[in-house]
């Protein structure tokens, strides 16, 4: 029974999954049918459901709506939208809302209300002051009276009433605001406006102008969202529409933040009025109105430096310590101490306030620079800050330096440190005091947390004015202080990481290197390799050495921090139980104690209605925790005593296993080896699982047999050592006590015999002597009968001799052989263990006749004699059980997760509720059946790649499909295709999959409601019929158990396009209707689009469910949107529209790419607690929730990606939310605080490109407004990631490309500046600043090679070699490069977590499993990806979403696809590194020293390979001649396609070109001007080569350099003459066109000759050439694409074009096709002739190649010759060293 005695009605106990009968009334309803509350649905069976109806009916005395009829049963709901013009729909669907969770509420009041009829005021008043929290908040910021004004005498009936109408009002805005709720003060405007409005008609007040009683400025219908919404919308549409689809910059236009910004100032209310004065500037559209309202409180420009300003705290900490450690390391001491006991030094030490304060000077330009747009008429104080600001900061930049070099000049007067230049230093440090004060004050406040919060938090003027000039005053970024407890432990985190970091920085990286800066610098050359124009001075090549070294040094608290948070996240995971059970095995050793940590975790402890948990309550349950996790007790007698616990826990087991079954993980024999059957056949002990009894007896009678004499405590003392052999001997008597009987005649004299020979041994056991009376030798004779006697009995044909046979010889063994006194014929007689009169018997034998077989039908005695089966013969301990990997992972997990520190659950009637929301746009919702026997080229088809990956479930499937009724296997491809689309589509990333896993929660919920009400009757009759093909569907259930599971649970899904799919007979739109009538809680909501005529189109919010009564689809709200729903991101704006129809106190956001499994579902409820608990100070308002990815399996990348992925989302999160305090919302499954959201601008942000990463800003917004965000690892949801290189590829890009947006948000900013020093660097190191770290690293290996290459070339590093004090340092710089390879790092969380989780020693065969896949080759190219998008998004923009795709990968991909994709942000750069280290392998000294060399670059050539081998070697048949063929030909088309720019950049080259130009025609003026700075490296090639080619003669005159540019110009001549004979003459006159030809490759020969012939020109000069002239030519074109706008009207820009064409075609050959022939040639060479029809083309193609692959065979040739060279001058060299 439930908890408030409430009666359960009879009927209704028929299909307990049976939907509630259908009410007369027809209006559609969505959960409950609050129009009829007579009517027969579950929910209405609680008293609470009518309470929060009967009270919104309260209306009482209301003076009734004047322009609308007023209607019988009408409620305060309907008297709301009557006078302020709500939708009617909206009315109904905020109904419903309210009245659930107010409903819900109460049914969680502990102790229940005395009344259960009647709403309890403290819900209602806990609601309201939850729901108002914001707007309260809102009004106290803007310093305005609430307009919520309730009578101080609570016991007013009043106020009641006013109080729903208050909550009442607040939802109805906010439930047909539209793209509104992104704003939500925006909303708490319109709320103080209609509630003030709502207090007059309440009042009774009459209207000034009329004399009559006031009605509201806005009435009729629809009048709401005509006169209020949809001006604002329209607003935001033309801000939205002047974007250019998010092209514009982001400064240009007005945001969702921009408008909601609005509102946080008071101006908002004196310019927009009430009614809403839409001749306002906040509505004007112009841009060039003078007037009109701009960009709100903050400004996104783009630019690089927004790095530094958003975090300058952390810049300014590394600037000044690099400084002060260079200062110290500049003397060379051994410590740095020593160097400070010097006078010197630490006079030179105080330049770091110079330094501080000139940066604080550059920090004020550049807030000046990038926020002037805010400065308007209303913002003057705004502007003089600014300017105060930079006056100030320049004002301790001049004061500094001023009294600096007053102590230099008084020290050097004085000629030492006199008394005087210690005064001088004295006031320079009084000033450094006086300019630290703020510091110090805020380090105070760091300290008492609670202070600041209170200051920040508190709305006085006082405290405005005392921290104006620190900050603008913001309405959220107050109060973000945590308690001192966390800020102890993340303070001690982050000071032993600085500490760690400086320590090595120093004594690693700075020290080192001033030996040989100092050799640079005293180093003279006479005589330069080139054109030097700084001359004497080595000051470039001192720079190109450190800048490297400086960059590491930046950047390289990352590396400190992986480490570290590895170290802390392991200790962690470790106390919080983390992996003690990893596997089957270890989980056996539990298994008791699991049996206990489930009753206690996910059962109830007490039925009735229980007190909140008392102090003593907690350290009871403390003290039971620590039992079970470590075995304290015997938890299993608990079980035995108490009946009802083992049938709940064998009910929640068998569950979790039929679910398994269900989707095929297990097979039906796995099944009956791992349930718990009920108790039967007068067993006495506890029927564990089979696989727990595995061998178990063997091994009991072997030991009986070995004590044979010793007595029966002995042997029982020792077989009850383990639980599990004693429930085995046990359970395995009983039955056979029972079995015997069963089958042998109930009146025969054989049934007797057998029932005395029980009684007879039972006695001897109760009273310890059955070994004294028996041998026990003979118990194996028995068992090996009992064995025979089972498997007859089980056998298909039925041998009734054998059977005799056996129990006749078990008869002989146990009267005659067994007892050690062997008994006459009389005394067994008269015992009654013989027959009286044996001639009478058939043929004078026992058991003839006398015996039957059970009966066929029997299902459930068969299936118990499989079991007594398994115990008598099993051999082994079957720990190979279950075979699927998966099902023992989450076995493990799930068992685990039980011994962990996880909240009691309530009842299911006292659980908070709450739903799931999916968006889906038009992804599959189940796969075709076409689509899965298509095979693709290679002939595989994805059934066929399913059915081999997933081997063993394809085999359980087919088993269940045979169970069901398959006859013949060919049927699942005709009669049972939709079981064949359903089971593929569950191992896929599908809508399908998706639902079924989220329903799982619902179908938990029904058998928890179960256990909950359900009598010990009901218990024992339901765990002795449920089966594993009806699962708890075969449970008798009541009809109060499904109300409860519907009250407190529904899935919405967000299909935006259902509408029109349903329109366009999609399959999409049948599958989802088929998903709405198999799921019974599942609601879609879809955007429908009503056209009225030619243009007008009205757009609504639809929600529907299936209606099993009328057996259709069913419309149950339509709300009208006041215009295009997507304005913004698509994601976050298809959760918007759909989250008005969600309920419940939480929301689980979740993607399609998502999975649930139903044991995880059954914590759902343990969960929801978390929310009523203080983690730190504040109650949680997001409960991050561990991820599994479940596509690990797929192929090896997918398998490096979940590695990767679930080190992140377990350890990464875990140290992120404890100890940093700064974990964000990353994505989904977590859980929101949904009524906290919902008035804070909603679960995500979408504003169009800046919150492209969607997600992410619901955890920046979140803690900017004082929430709380947790992670929680005892319960876990799957997910998919992208199983392809390009798939993985694109999802890095769109997150690199989210990252860089971020960088230029106000969300990002604010975090920067309010967080406190250290949660701000844990906030900067786990978001954008990994992005910015990772392209740092690759930016580091680009300087330091540039800066190698700069030194060889000039001739600066041959003579410095010779330094023996630059050698001696050398050894340092070369060890920096080791540390550039952060992939060795990040690989570390990913070990440690595995090796927490999974055992070391399986972490370490993992890691070198994925070295051998070439896992250190993804990585690195992921790093490429990474670097480049977020670059590239920083300092030009361009980010997008990149749609992945998340099918398999199993059809290999074209050239010019991963051209398409990796051209710019690898293909090029790894040319580009390839080049630089051929060049300075030609030219550099080290390579007298292979070694040095080798170490060197070795990791620098790692990468380029990486970069360019890594589309091949995870391409399917990527190294596969014909398709190399095949692609190449594609390519060749792709890239001279002549259809124009017009065409799909898929099928020309010309227009993918020019979308890869995107980002160059948005950027701004500073990128324009950072991008050519940057291709101007290009041309350094030219300039270093030409010099050290031959027919220079050494020369080094700045006129080779010149002259080298004629021929730059020749080669581009010529190829513009071939272009333009090409197209003028190649079509018609192609006689001409060959003449040209010849012509100018005669030109060319003669001229080579002639240049061979006269100059000193060689053939490897000629070679060399290319190295230096082909990267000014991508220099050139690189450039002219940024000056695109000045030169695409020109002559010049077709040459560019074409020249562009060229060198994708040549940088397409190199890497895509020559590599990879390299690898392939031996083995394909031979089958070439038969492999393709024209043989003489390709035959030419073969000579082409064999042309470029000797290019560069005389390259590599070059290499090997100047290394010989350079080894016999350093062997005689180091001869005449000797000599």
């Amino acid at each position: 029974m439930n908890l408030r005695q409430r009666p359960v009605p009879t009927r209704g106990r028929g299909n307990p999954d049976a939907p509630p009968h259908a009410t007369r009334h027809e209006e559609p309803y969505n959960i409950i049918p609050i129009h009829s509350l007579l009517s027969d649905h579950p929910s209405l069976r609680y008293p609470e459901v009518r309470a929060a109806a009967d009270a919104l009916r309260a209306v009482g005395d209301l003076r009734r709506p004047p322009f609308r009829e007023w209607r019988d049963g009408m409620d305060l709901m309907d008297w709301l939208g009557a006078f302020f013009g709500f939708q009617n729909d909206n009315v109904r669907n905020q109904r419903e809302h309210l009245v659930l969770h107010l409903a819900n509420a109460q049914m969680r009041l502990t102790p229940p209300p005395a009344i259960a009829d009647n709403l309890d005021p403290g819900v209602l008043r806990e609601f309201r002051r939850k729901l108002l929290k914001n707007y309260k908040s809102w009004c106290s910021f803007l310093r305005r009276k609430s307009q919520v004004r309730l009578p101080h005498f609570r016991q007013n009936p009043d106020t009641h009433r006013r109080e729903l109408l208050y909550v009442a009002m607040y939802l109805l805005i906010w439930g047909e605001a539209g793209n509104l709720r992104f704003t939500p003060e925006c909303l708490c405007y319109i709320y103080h406006h209609m509630t003030m409005e709502l207090n007059q008609v309440l009042s009774g007040d009459t209207d000034a102008n009329t004399g009559r009683p006031f009605n509201p400025s806005i009435s009729g219908e629809n009048a709401f969202l005509n006169k209020i919404i949809t001006p604002i919308y329209k607003t935001i549409k033309t801000e939205v529409d002047r974007s250019r689809n998010g092209k514009a910059p982001h400064s240009a236009w007005r945001n969702y933040d921009d408008i909601n910004e609005f509102f946080w100032s008071r101006k908002c209310f004196k310019k927009l009025k009430w009614p809403l004065d839409l001749s306002c500037n906040f509505f004007i559209d112009d841009p060039k109105a003078i007037n009109r309202i701009g960009k709100t409180g903050f400004v996104e420009q783009r630019t690089f430096w927004n790095i530094f300003r958003n975090f300058d705290r952390l810049w300014i900490l590394l600037i000044l310590f690099f400084q002060a450690s260079m200062i110290v390391a500049w003397r060379e001491t051994q410590f740095p101490w020593q160097a400070l006991e010097d006078r010197d030094v630490q006079v030179e030490l105080l330049t770091v306030f110079i330094t501080w304060a000139g940066l604080r000077f550059g920090q004020s330009i550049l807030d000046a620079g990038t926020q002037y747009s805010l400065v308007s008429k209303d913002s003057k104080l705004l502007l003089f800050r600014m300017i105060m600001k930079s006056i100030v900061s320049l004002t301790w930049v001049i004061v500094f330096t001023i009294f600096y070099i007053q102590i230099w000049i008084q020290k050097n007067s004085d000629g030492r440190w006199s008394d005087a230049a210690n005064d001088k230093i004295i006031v320079f440090l009084k000033s450094g005091l006086v300019y630290i004060i703020p510091e110090l004050l805020a380090l105070l406040l760091f300290i008492i947390p609670w202070v600041r919060n209170f200051i920040e938090e508190t709305d006085f003027i006082l405290f405005d004015m005392l921290t104006w000039w620190f900050h603008s005053r913001l309405y959220v970024g107050r109060g973000l202080r945590e308690g001192l407890v966390s800020n102890i432990k993340y303070t001690l985190f982050w000071i032993i990481i600085l500490l760690s970091k400086f320590s090595f920085s120093y004594f690693l990286q700075i020290k080192p290197l001033v030996a040989p800066t100092k050799a640079l610098a005293n180093l003279h050359l006479d005589r330069y390799n080139w054109h030097e124009f700084f001359s004497n001075t080595n000051r470039m090549a001192i720079v190109l050495v450190w800048l490297p070294i400086v960059l590491m040094y930046l950047v390289d608290m990352q590396l400190w921090y992986t480490v570290f948070s590895a170290l802390v996240g392991s200790i962690i995971g470790l106390f919080s139980h983390l992996g003690e059970i990893r596997n089957i095995e270890q989980l056996r050793l539990r298994y008791q104690f699991f049996a206990s940590a489930l009753q206690f975790n996910l059962i109830p402890e007490d039925l009735s209605v229980t007190a909140k948990d008392s102090l003593v309550q907690k350290l009871r349950n403390a003290i039971r925790r620590v039992k079970l996790r470590y075995g304290l007790g015997q938890p299993f007698k608990k079980l035995e005593s108490s009946q009802v616990d083992a049938r709940r826990f064998a009910l929640i087991w068998n569950e979790i296993i039929f679910t398994m079954r269900e989707e095929d993980l297990i097979s039906d024999r796995e099944v009956e080896l791992m349930e718990l059957p009920p108790t039967c056949w007068g067993i006495m002990v506890v029927r564990w699982p089979c696989v727990l009894l595995g061998n178990e007896l063997s091994l009991a009678l072997n030991q009986a047999s070995e004590l044979s004499g010793a007595p029966d405590r002995w042997v029982w003392f020792r077989i009850c050592n383990s639980e599990y052999r004693r429930c085995a001997v046990i359970e395995a008597y009983c039955s056979i006590r029972y079995l015997l009987p069963e089958i042998i005649e109930k009146r025969s004299e054989e049934y007797g015999i057998v029932k005395r020979l029980f009684d007879e041994i039972d006695h001897w056991v109760s009273i310890g002597e059955f070994m004294k009376f028996y041998k026990s030798q003979k118990l194996p004779m028995i068992h090996v009968n009992l064995i025979n006697l089972v498997e007859t009995l089980m056998a298909p044909v039925q041998n009734m001799n054998k059977l005799v046979d056996i129990l006749q010889a078990l008869y002989e063994i146990m009267v005659k052989e067994l007892p050690k006194t062997k008994k006459p014929a009389f005394q067994l007689i008269e015992e009654g263990l013989a027959p009286r009169n044996p001639a009478k018997t058939e043929e004078g034998l026992l058991f003839v006749n006398k015996v039957r077989f059970p009966k066929p039908e029997d299902a459930f005695f068969h299936r118990q004699l499989r079991r007594l089966h398994t115990i008598l013969k099993s051999r082994d301990s079957m720990r190979n059980i279950p075979r699927n990997i998966e099902a023992r992972r989450r076995i493990a997990f799930f068992s685990n997760s039980l011994f962990m520190n996880i909240p009691r659950a309530p009842q299911v009637e006292k659980m908070m509720a709450f739903s799931v929301l999916t968006p889906y746009y038009d992804e599959d919702v189940l796969y075709k059946k076409e689509a899965l026997r298509s095979p693709n080229d290679d002939g595989i088809s994805t059934l066929f790649y399913l059915q081999k990956i997933y081997e063993d479930e394809w085999e359980n499937f087919m088993e269940r499909m045979r169970g069901d009724g398959m006859k013949d296997d060919d049927e699942i491809f005709t009669t049972r295709t939709r079981d064949l689309r359903v089971w593929a589509s569950y191992r896929g990333q599908t809508l399908a999959r998706t639902v079924r896993g989220m329903m799982y929660y619902y179908r938990a919920l029904k058998i928890l409601a179960y256990l909950d009400s359900a009598s010990e009757v009901e218990i024992r009759q339901g765990s002795q019929t449920v089966d594993y093909r009806a699962g708890s569907r075969g449970l008798n259930r009541t009809v109060s158990e499904t109300g409860s599971a519907i009250m407190k649970f529904v899935y919405v899904v967000a299909c935006q396009n259902y509408g029109s799919q349903k329109q366009k007979g999609e399959p999409q739109a049948e599958d989802i209707a088929i998903l709405m009538k198999n799921n019974e809680a599942l609601r879609v909501a879809y955007v429908d689009e009503v056209r009225l005529g030619r243009s007008e189109v009205e757009y609504y919010s639809v929600l529907v469910k299936y209606n099993d009564h009328l057996k259709k689809e069913e419309e149950i709200y339509r709300i009208k949107l006041p215009g295009p729903m997507k304005l913004g991101e698509g994601k976050p704006e298809n959760q918007n529209h759909a989250i008005i129809f969600t309920r419940g106190d939480a929301l689980q956001t979740i993607d399609m790419n998502q999975d649930n499994s139903f044991e995880e579902a059954l914590k759902m409820r343990n969960l929801l607690e978390e929310f009523k608990v203080n983690h730190g100070i504040r109650k949680p308002t997001i409960l991050g929730v561990r991820e599994n990815i479940f596509t690990g399996s797929v192929s090896s990348l997918a398998w490096f990606m979940s590695t990767q992925e679930m080190s992140f989302v377990t350890l990464g999160q875990r140290v992120l939310a404890n100890p940093l305090k700064v974990r964000m919302h990353y994505g989904h499954p977590d859980v929101f605080d949904r009524f906290w959201f919902l008035t804070r601008g909603g679960i995500s942000k979408a504003s169009k490109v800046i919150n492209i990463s969607e997600d992410i800003f619901a955890g920046f917004n979140c803690t900017l407004r004082g929430g709380n965000v947790t992670h929680h690892e005892y319960i876990q949801i799957g997910k998919g990631r992208d199983v392809g290189l390009n798939q993985i590829s694109m999802f890095e890009a769109k997150v690199a490309s989210g990252n860089g947006e971020q960088v230029l948000s106000r969300d990002v900013y604010r975090l920067g500046h309010r967080l406190d020093f250290f949660r701000m660097l844990s906030f900067f190191y786990t978001t954008v600043g990994f992005y910015y770290n990772t392209m740092m690293m690759i930016v580091m290996v680009y300087t330091f090679l540039w800066g190698r290459l700069y030194l060889a070339l000039s001739g600066v590093e041959g003579a410095a070699m010779d330094n023996t004090k630059y050698n001696k340092a050398f050894g340092a710089i070369i060890n920096q490069q080791f540390v550039v390879q952060i992939g060795v790092f990040t690989a570390l969380p990913m070990i440690v977590e595995n090796s927490l989780e999974h055992g070391f020693l399986s972490a370490v065969w993992d890691y070198l499993t994925m070295q051998l896949q070439l896992a250190s080759v993804f990585f690195t190219f992921s790093l490429g990806t990474r670097s480049h998008y977020f670059g590239r998004t920083i300092l030009h923009g361009g980010a997008k979403y990149r749609a992945t795709g998340r099918g398999f990968v199993v059809e290999h991909k074209k050239f010019a696809e991963n051209y398409r994709l990796y051209a710019r942000s690898h293909f090029v750069k790894a040319i580009e590194l390839g080049v630089i280290l051929t060049v300075y392998a030609s030219n550099t000294p080290l390579s007298v020293s292979n070694f040095i060399y080798i170490i060197l670059n070795i990791s620098s050539w790692f990468l380029v390979v990486s970069w360019i081998m890594a589309p091949f070697a995870f391409n399917p048949s990527g190294f596969d001649w014909l398709k190399t063929v095949y692609d190449f030909k594609d390519f060749v088309r792709w890239i001279w396609y002549s259809g124009g720019s017009l065409a799909k950049a898929d099928i020309s080259w010309e227009t993918w070109w020019y979308e890869e130009q995107d980002h160059l025609r948005t950027t701004g003026l500073w990128g324009k001007l950072l991008e050519i700075i940057l291709d101007l490296r290009f041309f350094f090639f030219q300039y270093g080569v030409v010099y050290h080619l031959k027919i220079a003669d050494n020369s080094t005159s700045i006129v080779v350099y010149l002259i080298s540019w004629v021929f730059m110009i020749a080669a581009v001549s010529v190829y513009i003459v071939i272009a333009y004979a090409q197209d003028k003459f190649a079509a018609k006159e192609h006689i001409k066109y060959r003449l040209v030809q010849l012509l100018v490759s005669f030109v060319i020969v003669v001229v080579v000759l002639m240049l061979l012939e006269f100059t000193k020109l060689t053939i490897l000069d000629m070679f060399s050439s290319v190295l230096a002239f082909i990267p000014t030519g991508w220099g050139i074109i690189s450039i002219a694409q940024v000056l695109r706008p000045f030169l695409e009207n020109s002559i010049v820009w077709d040459t560019v074009v074409s020249l562009a064409r060229l060198y994708d075609m040549l940088i397409g050959i190199y890497p895509g096709f020559l590599l990879g022939r390299i690898l392939i040639w031996s083995r394909d060479i031979e089958g070439f002739g038969c492999k393709n029809d024209d043989n003489v083309l390709e035959f030419i193609k073969l000579l082409t190649m064999g042309a470029i692959f000797a290019s560069v065979l005389a390259l590599v040739v070059r290499f090997f010759a100047f290394q010989y060279v350079h080894i016999c001058v350093g062997v005689a060299h180091w001869s005449n060293c000797s000599e």
